[in-house]
C-alpha cells in the first residue's frame, strides 16, 4: 500500500485552499480579458522562475457545439483563445526571455484539430506570443496518438497522428486506485466498443492510465478549464480537464454498463426499453469491436435506434446521469496521476507546481460539455488546487458541491490523496464583495441549468446573480 506523501507544502495550506473569483463584462473584447485575467492572478502571487517550461491545458474537447457545426459555434465550449492568449503572455513576462511553454491538449479522439486550430485561430495566437516574446520557445501541441472519424456518433475510420513528441507516461496506480474494491469492476466502459480492453487495465488491485509526457515533465502545470456542467460528474472544470493529458482513452472508465440493481450505471432505472438496449447495444459492440470500416453498416441502425430509444440530448443512458458512480472515481486517479507521479512513471522526488486559470466568461450549461447553452457570466476563477478552485465553480454556478460526487469524494480519497485542506478552509478573494471570504457563504450565484440527467439533484437555492 502507498503511505500518504503530501504534494504540496503543509506551510503553503493557505494558499492552496484561497481562490480568486473576479468579475467583469461578459465579453471576449482583449482589453477586458487582459484586464479581468491580471486581476485575478495578481490575487494569488504564483511564481514562475525564467527558465522553467510551462505547460497550459486549455479544454478543446470538440471544435464546436455537437448540435449546431460550424465555425462560429465553440465560443461556449472550449477555452476561448483570448484567455489561452493572455495567460500566455502573462507566463511569457515571468520567464524573461528564457524558457518553454507548451499549450496542448489531447481533445476527444473525434474532434478536428485542424478546425479547432482555424476556428479558434490558435495560430495566430502563437505567432503574436513568438513575436512578443521571442526568447521564449512557444509551442502548440495536438497530444492524441490518433483521430477517429465518425458518422452519426458511429466510429467508421481512425487516422494516426505523431502524438506527444515526448511519448507516453505509463502510471500504475494500482492498489492506490479509487476503483480498489469498485463493484463495477469487469462491466467497465471506456471510450471505444472495446471493454476488454478498459477492463484489462482496471481489475482487482492492477489500475493503469497512459498518460501524454509532456504535461507530466512540466516544471509548472496550468489547467485552463472551460466553466461547464458535465453529463458524467456534474461539472467540468480543473479536476475533469485532466482526462485531455491522456495517451489512451479507452484506459479511462466512463461509466459501469447495467442500471443501479445490476451494479451499473449506465440507465439509471431497469425499464424494458433500458434492457432492450443494453442487450442489442452490447451485441453491437461486441461485433464492431477493432472494426472501425464495418462501422458504417451501423449508422443507419443507430438512427432506427435513436427513433425507438430517444436521442441522447433527451434521454439518460451511458451514465450521463447524478447516480454515475464511475467517472468521479477516474478523474480522481488522473490528479493523483499527476501530483504523485513524474514523467518516466515514477513517484516525484520534487512536486509538480499547479495553477488553474477558468474561463467563466461565456460559460456552458444545460447539455455540457459537448452541446451545453452559452452563459454569459464574465468571470475569471483561479486557484492553485484543483479541488478549491472547483468547489468555487460549482458554488457560483449554483450547485451544492457536496451534492457532486466527484467533490465530496475529493476529500475522502483512500491513498494517495491531493488534498490537505479541509472545505472550511476554502477562502475566495474577489472584486465582487458578495464573494469575499468563506466559501458556504455565497449566496449569489449564476444559476446555471444542470445537464437535465442532473436536473433536481445538485441545485442549490441562492440568489441569481446577472452578468
Amino acid at each position: 500500500m502507498y503511505s500518504f506523501l503530501p504534494v504540496f507544502h503543509p506551510e503553503k495550506q493557505f494558499l492552496q485552499s484561497r481562490v480568486a473569483a473576479f468579475k467583469s463584462a461578459a465579453t471576449y473584447d482583449v482589453a477586458v480579458v487582459k484586464d479581468v485575467v491580471r486581476q485575478t492572478l495578481s490575487a494569488l502571487d504564483f511564481v514562475i522562475q525564467p527558465g522553467e517550461r510551462v505547460v497550459l491545458k486549455p479544454n478543446w474537447v470538440k471544435e464546436h457545439d455537437e448540435r449546431h457545426p460550424g465555425p462560429n459555434q465553440w465560443e461556449h465550449v472550449v477555452t476561448h483563445p483570448a484567455v489561452i492568449e493572455e495567460v500566455t503572455s502573462w507566463v511569457a513576462e515571468k520567464l524573461q526571455g528564457r524558457g518553454s511553454i507548451i499549450i496542448c491538449d489531447a481533445p476527444q479522439t473525434d474532434s478536428s484539430f485542424a478546425r479547432l486550430r482555424e476556428y479558434c485561430r490558435l495560430d495566430e495566437v502563437v505567432a503574436r506570443c513568438r513575436k512578443d516574446f521571442p526568447g521564449v520557445q512557444i509551442e502548440l501541441l495536438d497530444l492524441r496518438p490518433e483521430e477517429w472519424h465518425a458518422v452519426d456518433g458511429v466510429t467508421v475510420s481512425k487516422t494516426s497522428l505523431p502524438g506527444d513528441p515526448l511519448g507516453s507516461t505509463h502510471v500504475q496506480l494500482n492498489e492506490a486506485s479509487e476503483f480498489v474494491e469498485f463493484s463495477g469492476q469487469g462491466q467497465l466502459y471506456g471510450a471505444s466498443y472495446d471493454m476488454a480492453e478498459t477492463n484489462e487495465r482496471h481489475t482487482g488491485t492492477r489500475h493503469e492510465y497512459m498518460l501524454c509526457r509532456t504535461p507530466m515533465d512540466a516544471d509548472v502545470f496550468i489547467n485552463l478549464p472551460k466553466l461547464k456542467t458535465h453529463k458524467k460528474v456534474g461539472l467540468t472544470c480543473a479536476l475533469k480537464n485532466l482526462v485531455g493529458i491522456n495517451a489512451n482513452k479507452n484506459w479511462l472508465p466512463h461509466h459501469t454498463e447495467g442500471t443501479p440493481e445490476q451494479g451499473g450505471d449506465q440507465f439509471p432505472v431497469a425499464t424494458s426499453k433500458a434492457r432492450m438496449e443494453r442487450s442489442l447495444m452490447g451485441t453491437a459492440k461486441r461485433w464492431l469491436k477493432n472494426r472501425p470500416t464495418l462501422s458504417r453498416l451501423f449508422v443507419p441502425l443507430k438512427k432506427l435506434g435513436r427513433l425507438y430509444f430517444g436521442d441522447t440530448q433527451k434521454v439518460v443512458r451511458s451514465g450521463n446521469w447524478f447516480g454515475n458512480d464511475t467517472c468521479w472515481r477516474m478523474v480522481l486517479d488522473l490528479n493523483k496521476c499527476l501530483f504523485f507521479f513524474d514523467g518516466a512513471g515514477k513517484r516525484r522526488t520534487k512536486p509538480i507546481r499547479y495553477l488553474a486559470v477558468v474561463d467563466g466568461i461565456v460559460g456552458g450549461e444545460g447539455n455540457g460539455p459537448m452541446a451545453p447553452d452559452p452563459k454569459p457570466c464574465g468571470v475569471i476563477i483561479a486557484g492553485t488546487h484543483p479541488v478549491a478552485v472547483d468547489c468555487v465553480a460549482a458554488t457560483l454556478m449554483g450547485f451544492d458541491w457536496q451534492k457532486i460526487r466527484l467533490l465530496k469524494n475529493s476529500f475522502n480519497m483512500r491513498e494517495l490523496s491531493f488534498v490537505n485542506f479541509s472545505p472550511g478552509d476554502i477562502q475566495v478573494i474577489s472584486n465582487n464583495p458578495a464573494w469575499n471570504g468563506k466559501l458556504d457563504a455565497i449566496e449569489e450565484t449564476f444559476h446555471f441549468k444542470p445537464h437535465f440527467g442532473w436536473t433536481g439533484a445538485i441545485e442549490k437555492q441562492t440568489k441569481s446573480l446577472s452578468a
